[in-house]
């Protein structure tokens, strides 16, 4: 990624539009800096348990998305064959109406849930307060 990026940024600057990546710099580094600011700031009352469960369901949801825009591609590809089902294709969703892609998605959904299952067994229970 870090090398496609300097690839591009040299060939920006080379069309003499330096002006664009000075500009993106400034741009990039303030928002970098509001959101710095900001997290550090709230960082002290954010609830750090809840912060992470709902992150890890936000990923858990992206990594089910993936493998079904995944797989698809693949089958566009022809890298792997496509057993068509009748459902609807709803690509924002990353659902393709093919066995392979539902099975694939359904397999990251179970491992994810199976998961986040384990983990809330063995978070241990909170000690009580004993004075």
């Amino acid at each position: 990624e870090v090398f496609e990026t300097i690839l591009f940024f040299i060939a920006m600057w080379s069309e003499h539009n330096g002006t664009a990546i000075v500009a993106g710099l400034i741009a990039g580094s303030a928002s970098l800096a509001a959101v710095a600011y900001w997290m550090l700031r709230l960082s002290k009352r954010l609830p750090i348990g809840q912060f992470f469960s709902i992150s890890s369901i936000l990923i858990a949801v992206l990594a089910v998305v993936l493998v079904g825009k995944g797989v698809a591609a693949l089958q566009e590809a022809g890298w792997v064959a496509q057993t068509l089902v009748d459902v609807p294709r709803i690509e924002w969703l990353g659902m393709y109406p093919s066995w392979q892609s539902l099975l694939a998605q359904l397999t990251v959904a179970v491992a994810a849930a199976i998961g986040f299952f384990m983990n809330v067994r063995s978070v241990p229970a909170p000690a009580a307060n004993i004075r």
